[in-house]
């Protein structure tokens, strides 16, 4: 675990020739137990840690098949876009909350 207690959405390291959502699908069995339906795609974000670099690939899911399960957490939540900021975030997730509730906020119904 290269950042222990911070709050990180699922997903992990994509494989040779899978794709971002193929990754994400995988990661989601692997880790929560869960197959999910992309129902979007959010922008990447490319984050400089000091010693790492990581390119996060954000995706609007619904859960399919399966009962939520942290498989390699020590805990997981389900929270609402408002409730989303009160965690203690890695910084590259937390760029992505602040860019998709700045985005959200700008759309008018």
């Amino acid at each position: 675990m290269s950042l222990p207690l911070k709050w990180e959405f699922p997903g992990g390291k994509i494989k040779p020739g899978e794709s971002p959502e193929d990754c994400l699908r995988r990661e989601l069995v692997e880790e929560l137990n869960v197959k999910v339906s992309v129902k979007g795609v959010l922008p990447s974000a490319t984050y400089d840690y000091p010693d790492l670099k990581v390119t996060l690939y954000p995706f609007i899911c619904s859960i399919e098949a399966g009962k939520l399960h942290a498989n390699e957490h020590a805990a997981l939540l389900w929270l609402s876009l408002d409730e989303l900021p009160s965690l203690d975030w890695a910084e590259a997730d937390l760029s992505l909350i602040v860019d998709y509730c700045r985005q959200r906020n700008s759309v008018q119904p």
